[in-house]
């Protein structure tokens, strides 16, 4: 959809042409009624957009190439994730200390560790290495 697409600017010289004839009370109908053509337009965009992208994602497969990688986590993501542990890490603390003393908390420091050793090591690094070693060679890179 383009920037000055001719279709919507008719759709909203029409609206606007009908709410002069119409008056005030029928605002909202007719905001709704153009929101929905816009809407349209948007998914039909959208649509052709990603059928454009899959053929050329299928071209490139079929003519050799590669699988198209999806992106890794990058260093924010992990930062990101961690800080918010370390944050939600005080609360939890404090409960698992409250209710079960010291093993609370340790078990509580455990779960934490985890989730961030299981995040940081999901895209890459050490599940990555485990999964291109149980493929056999028979296999095809069709199957992940």
């Amino acid at each position: 959809m383009e920037a000055s697409d001719p279709e919507l600017k008719k759709e909203l010289d029409a609206a606007l042409h009908a709410r002069r004839e119409l008056g005030e009370d029928y605002d909202s109908a007719l905001v709704e009624s153009f929101l929905e053509k816009v809407e349209q337009r948007l998914d039909s965009t959208v649509d052709r957009r990603m059928r454009r992208q899959m053929a050329e994602q299928q071209m490139v497969v079929a003519r050799g190439g590669s699988r198209p990688q999806q992106p890794e986590s990058g260093f924010g993501e992990r930062f990101g994730f961690g800080i918010v542990t370390m944050i939600l890490a005080v609360p939890l603390s404090a409960i698992g200390v409250v209710n079960a003393g010291l093993a609370g908390l340790i078990v509580t420091w455990a779960g934490i560790a985890g989730v961030n050793m299981v995040h940081a090591a999901r895209d890459g690094g050490l599940f990555q290495g485990l999964r291109h070693r149980s493929k056999s060679s028979s296999e095809s890179d069709w199957e992940d």
